[in-house]
């Protein structure tokens, strides 16, 4: 676990980027940027401040790349220093704050729809021995009439052509995946897939469970996502930074347990946090109103709270609160709340604790926006009930007894009157308040005052100095 729950940010001022995705070489700024592309961008939208935004570890060329793309479009530019949530997300509001009218975001990308300002990705070309990754792909799957979906990090895009060409004369069934950036015109047809800003189309509807999965990329929160959201699926991977391929082994069962695991937590919590972990993503802003009536109707408290980057000191500053609900990109959605005090899930998690038209079917989703009305997969609330007709469950951690079906909302189910108690026959009535309710259930409440039990006393002279000498301490060495 995190040590306490505080940092001194040592560690943010001591890391060291890792040389495999180290700055662009010199020599190749203008291709590993795709400068001309960029430049073509900002003259043809007449754009004339421009925000550029960089991971940390592309930061060390960023004044560079603004200063050639000034010269070249004549524009301002403004570099981000730093992004509010995850870097793969565009950061329209600190765009926003030097009035920027488009976005050129580096490195990266989780290729989420921006709700305001146009965005051109630029992924940067990171090497890629296309060779030696269609050797791992023969090793990995000798037969020629293998059903395989190729899925690749957006760094290695640029490569995905030439091996396309390698591999296709060999392998008939196979299905190169294509990067959306933004919303793909018109609805999907059948058969097709549309997830992380990737779209593949497989020969016939429903059979997307005979394919096998093949990434190229290293080890990370977006292979992850992949192998979550398609768990039907075997999955592969080639490490073009090791150039060694390999069949992944990691048993999602086991993750799919873990994350249902914290579905049962969060159909025990009283109390929610909504973290909102993003404010470019098309569709944030409904979906945290729609979690704020989920979890309404489901008689549980939340509070919405945006506290950046979450890590486990954030965090810890709500007690009161049994469990975190985090509204992010589909990239970032996944966090490993291990090390937090309490856990966190995803809007889908959330869901399937507190909706009970929803069931779990075995996919997993990760992308918020497709809960939202008119998505694939929303489902409505079924109409409410009262709490007397609410069938009883009992919960799989505490063994208590609790109710599953929805009832109407918290402001309904108990008279305006019962706002107001009486604490007892010599005193006025007094209001109930959360926070006063959940102090009362604490087991420690802080020093008490008791007024009136303590006898008076004069104020004396304290000690004065500091802690390490005060001044009556005397100097004497031993």
């Amino acid at each position: 676990m995190a040590a306490a729950f505080s940092s001194d940010g040592e560690a943010a001022l001591r890391r060291e980027l890792p040389a495999a995705v180290a700055a662009a070489p010199r020599s190749g700024l203008d291709g590993f940027y795709e400068m001309g592309r960029a430049a073509a961008f900002v003259r043809d939208g007449g754009f004339r401040k421009v925000a550029l935004q960089f991971p940390d570890e592309l930061l060390a060329d960023a004044v560079e790349v603004a200063g050639r793309m000034e010269a070249a479009t004549g524009a301002e530019m403004y570099v981000l220093g730093d992004t509010t949530y995850g870097s793969c997300c565009v950061d329209e509001v600190a765009a926003e704050h030097v009035g920027a009218e488009a976005v050129l975001h580096y490195g990266p990308a989780c290729l989420s729809p921006c709700r305001k300002l146009p965005v051109l990705h630029i992924f940067g070309q990171q090497p890629l021995d296309v060779g030696r990754c269609t050797e791992a792909f023969r090793e990995l799957y000798p037969e020629q009439e293998s059903c395989v979906v190729v899925l690749y990090d957006v760094v290695y895009a640029h490569a995905m052509g030439e091996l396309e060409q390698q591999l296709c004369p060999e392998y008939p069934n196979i299905i190169f995946s294509r990067l959306v950036c933004g919303d793909p015109p018109g609805p999907a047809v059948p058969g097709e897939e549309r997830k992380f800003g990737r779209q593949f189309l497989v020969e016939a509807a429903g059979r997307l469970q005979d394919y096998a999965m093949f990434y190229v990329g290293a080890e990370g929160l977006a292979l992850t996502s992949f192998m979550l959201t398609w768990n039907c699926c075997p999955f592969s991977s080639f490490n073009p930074i090791t150039g060694c391929g390999r069949r992944e082994t990691l048993n999602v069962n086991r993750a799919l347990m873990r994350r249902l695991y914290l579905v049962e937590r969060a159909r025990d919590a009283n109390v929610v946090g909504i973290l909102v972990g993003t404010l470019g993503v098309a569709g944030y802003l409904t979906v945290l109103q729609h979690l704020r009536e989920l979890l309404c109707r489901a008689g549980k408290r939340s509070y919405t709270l945006a506290v950046g980057k979450p890590n486990p000191a954030k965090l810890a500053n709500f007690l009161e609160v049994d469990i975190f609900v985090l509204v992010a990109c589909a990239q970032n959605s996944l966090l490993d709340s291990s090390d937090f005090y309490r856990p966190v899930v995803t809007p889908y998690e959330l869901e399937l604790a507190c909706n009970p038209a929803r069931e779990w079917t075995g996919s997993y989703l990760t992308d918020f926006r497709d809960l939202l009305p008119g998505a694939c997969a929303h489902v409505e609330l079924p109409p409410a009930v009262p709490a007397a007709e609410a069938v009883p469950d009992v919960s799989l951690i505490t063994g208590k007894m609790c109710a599953t079906h929805l009832c109407g909302p918290l402001t309904s189910q108990l008279p305006p009157s019962t706002a107001l108690a009486c604490r007892d026959p010599t005193r006025a009535l007094a209001e109930i308040s959360p926070a006063a309710s959940f102090l009362e259930a604490r087991s420690w409440r802080g020093l008490e005052q008791q007024l009136g039990q303590t006898p008076v006393s004069k104020a004396v002279q304290g000690r004065r100095g500091i802690a390490i000498a005060y001044e009556d301490e005397g100097c004497e060495q031993p």
